[in-house]
């Protein structure tokens, strides 16, 4: 089985962006998104628009960092949308990080 981490994908549209989706409408942002994703070896999630701070909420399976990397590059450099990207983690993936023993000194101590 190959592994595959989780992403989360939160993106704000620019002026150009916004005149782009009322052209085509929401379903060929999810369709371009999930056509990205299956390049790079990974899945979409699940892909929602929403009010607030961010346009768009996108929760996708790839590979790698770097596949990651791509995509934010790929949206962020095309002007029409800013993003940002959050790695998800696992309650598994969090239970090994606490069994880890450290040694960690907090400072001053």
């Amino acid at each position: 089985m190959i592994e595959v981490t989780k992403y989360l994908v939160r993106a704000v549209y620019t002026a150009e962006g916004v005149k782009g989706l009322s052209k085509k409408g929401g379903t060929a942002r999810v369709d371009a998104i999930r056509s990205v994703a299956e390049k790079l070896g990974g899945k979409l999630e699940s892909f929602y628009f929403a009010f607030g701070e961010y346009d768009t909420y996108v929760i996708i399976d790839l590979p790698d960092n770097a596949s990651a990397a791509s995509i934010g590059l790929a949206v962020s450099g095309s002007g029409a949308a800013r993003t940002d990207t959050v790695v998800l983690m696992t309650p598994a993936e969090v239970d090994e990080a606490v069994s880890k023993e450290l040694g960690y000194r907090a400072p001053g101590e």
